[in-house]
């Protein structure tokens, strides 16, 4: 299958472009709103880790200000249960960051601002990085209290790694639905980083 020109209105609603109905007009191109609204994802995530490690070095917050008074606190970490999860920490920031650059350079090949080589470069790099990451979290003392987030943290960096093979193969045969099916192993990935990261790390992953 051939690779389109530019990315339909309905194409955009399924990489999260959040377009539907009927065409109308805008005033800038359709292209550049995906770009800018990908753009902004990725500063996001900067911005995040930056503010965390300056918040992690200065003074805790005052726990009136940081929960109502009302809600129970939840049970403190033990001092192996925190040295494990400053220990993934890292390795977290690492696979972040990798899935995002993959994801925009998905979404830039898609709107013809990426070619295929240097997606072909994001993806090799990512790859390496899944597996990079995943001798790491192997190697790590796992609290007998965190094997499983321990394990699910693992399976997702798995499915990060099958993706980015996925993925791999549309260089071989020039067939753009390998990002399809690369999509789901991505998005599973996701969802357990996700439940892991709301016990771990609550203000990256805030409560719906």
């Amino acid at each position: 299958m051939g690779r389109k020109g530019a990315a339909s209105p309905q194409g955009l609603h399924a990489t999260g472009g959040g377009f539907s109905g009927k065409m109308v007009r805008w005033p800038f191109s359709v292209k550049r709103a995906v770009i800018a609204v990908a753009l902004m994802a990725l500063l996001a995530v900067v911005a995040f880790g930056v503010t965390r490690e300056a918040t992690t070095t200065g003074p805790a917050p005052s726990s009136v200000l940081s929960r109502p008074a009302a809600t129970p606190p939840k049970p403190a970490f033990s001092r192996a249960e925190e040295a494990y999860i400053q220990a993934l920490w890292p390795i977290h920031g690492e696979v972040e960051r990798s899935t995002v650059r993959v994801s925009l350079g998905k979404i830039f090949y898609k709107t013809n601002d990426l070619g295929k080589a240097e997606l072909k470069a994001r993806v090799e790099a990512a790859l390496a990085n899944y597996r990079r990451a995943g001798s790491q979290i192997s190697a790590l003392q796992t609290p007998p209290s965190l094997a499983r987030a321990h394990d699910d943290y693992l399976a997702a960096v798995r499915l990060f790694e099958q993706s980015a093979l996925e993925v791999l193969k549309m260089f071989d045969d020039g067939n753009d639905e390998h990002l399809l099916a690369a999509y789901p192993l991505s998005q599973e990935g996701s969802n357990k980083i996700r439940e892991v990261g709301a016990r771990f790390w609550q203000d990256e992953f805030p409560p719906n």
